[in-house]
């Protein structure tokens, strides 16, 4: 929430064009979309990208930005030659907030009755290959929990997230009283949603919130994000995939249930082609030859 009122607090600073680098990752890019809010590319192979495309309204979330990508999100978790994920958005703002002209007129029965920002929860819910968030500049309210529902977070030293809508007379609606307390913890996360404070990328990285800060500006961070994500394609798809599970398990289930859930899908990988492939290739002293089979 909350871009309305970032829009006259970011700085004059001109933005590095998302062009540039997309121009730079040409040579594996896709087909243009057809998206009005989005860009969609492939930077590396096996990476697929998506860039909010709001500048004007420094990315503010709505429910047609979500939809798109909900949709990108969706296919790339369906291509067979996609392994992870990256979203970013642009120099001055990952995304500012969710888009108050659309949320001011809700009632409760329409917003009940609607199930409003339901669908933002797609990509924590559906989502089964990796995304990694890749945030500059501001990234507050919905933007902050977009991020968060990311399985990876990369962010710059002045990156500014917070969960502000305290100041707008409701509480996060999109798991920022969720994801955020798991990453710092009670008491640290209901001072940050009850007093709306903001907290730099620096702090995110030092909380545990930012699996990585990098020193410097969007081009520099997109290069860190992707070169994860390319690593992370370079493996066999199934184990990614029983990787990425397994974690989330740890989130919801006592130490006991996670672990022997963690034994359950470590025995079914013996069942999977990559197995073989991957302990034999290491036998033999071979670069393994992935089926993602």
């Amino acid at each position: 929430m909350f871009a309305r009122q970032c829009s006259r607090l970011v700085s004059s600073r001109t933005a590095i064009p998302l062009t540039s680098y997309l121009a730079r990752a040409r040579p594996y890019s896709s087909a243009a979309s057809s998206y009005e809010l989005i860009l969609t590319s492939t930077p590396k192979p096996g990476v697929g990208q998506i860039t909010l495309n709001r500048p004007k309204a420094l990315n503010a979330l709505s429910s047609p930005l979500f939809k798109e990508i909900n949709d990108a999100l969706t296919k790339y978790d369906e291509d067979k030659d996609i392994g992870a994920i990256v979203i970013t958005g642009s120099e001055k703002a990952f995304a500012a907030g969710a888009d108050i002209k659309e949320m001011a007129p809700l009632t409760f029965s329409s917003a009940y009755s609607s199930n409003f920002i339901a669908p933002w929860s797609h990509l924590a819910n559906s989502i089964r290959k990796p995304v990694i968030a890749a945030v500059s500049g501001y990234a507050l309210g919905g933007g902050c929990e977009l991020a968060l529902m990311c399985d990876i977070l990369y962010c710059t030293e002045k990156a500014t997230f917070g969960q502000p809508e305290i100041k707008l007379g409701v509480i996060p609606g999109a798991g920022g009283s969720q994801r955020l307390t798991a990453a710092v913890g009670k008491s640290k996360a209901m001072e940050l949603i009850l007093t709306g404070k903001n907290f730099s990328g620096k702090e995110a990285g030092e909380w545990g919130v930012a699996a990585k800060v990098v020193d410097g500006g969007l081009e520099e961070l997109l290069q860190e994000a992707v070169k994860t994500a390319e690593t992370i394609a370079s493996y066999s798809r199934v184990a990614v995939v029983a990787g990425k599970e397994a974690v989330n398990k740890s989130q919801e289930l006592s130490l006991r249930e996670g672990v022997e859930f963690e034994r359950r899908i470590f025995h079914g990988l013996f069942g999977s082609k990559d197995q073989k492939i991957g302990m034999t290739a290491f036998a033999e002293k071979k670069k393994p030859e992935w089926s993602h089979e």
